[in-house]
């Protein structure tokens, strides 16, 4: 359950009569504990316990099917954030951008950020990352004259094998070889 890793803010999403059900269960385990203790108390704590975490999984797979407004907005968020950080001085400066950046410009933890893009688009962070490097990288090996290096230079790589190897674990194809392919 990755909800335990989360932050205060990113704690579960619930509505009012969902609220209620846990601080039901919630209340048995206390009254339990403090009114009932034999040889079953035990017993029953932890069922409660169980059915308290089964409905916590329950609200939290939930929350990304319901909060699809939310996660429509994070998608964008993350877009525009990618498309500016490639286009401006930060990719030079810093390098690729990282989980933990992303992270922190998008105000969640990154567990939250991961099971929040895992349920919506099916890949990890560092997926999302690649995939908007390889877009980029496409995008200057169609439509302009540097060269290989430079693309890679300008996408955050300190070494051009690095960006070689990744694009074309992600294509299949060499960039050299992509861009013969546009002429």
């Amino acid at each position: 359950m990755n909800f335990f890793d989360y932050s205060v803010n990113e704690a579960l999403f619930l509505s009012e009569e969902e609220e209620l059900k846990m601080q039901q269960i919630i209340e048995n385990i206390k009254q339990e504990y403090q009114s009932n203790i034999d040889q079953f108390s035990q017993n029953i704590i932890v069922s409660q316990l169980e059915t308290l975490l089964n409905y916590s999984q329950r609200f939290y797979q939930r929350q990304f099917i319901t909060r699809k407004k939310a996660n429509h907005q994070f998608l964008e968020k993350l877009e525009i954030f990618l498309n500016e950080y490639f286009e401006g001085e930060n990719i030079i400066k810093h390098g690729l951008p990282t989980v933990q950046l992303l992270s922190e410009k998008l105000h969640m933890s990154t567990q939250y950020m991961r099971g929040v893009l895992k349920s919506l688009t099916g890949q990890t962070t560092q997926q999302i990352i690649h995939e908007k490097v390889i877009e980029k990288a496409k995008e200057r090996l169609s439509t302009t004259e540097l060269t290989i290096s430079e693309i890679a230079y300008e996408l955050g790589f300190e070494h051009s094998q690095s960006f070689n190897k990744l694009f074309k674990a992600k294509t299949n194809i060499s960039p050299m070889e992509f861009r013969k392919s546009f002429n």
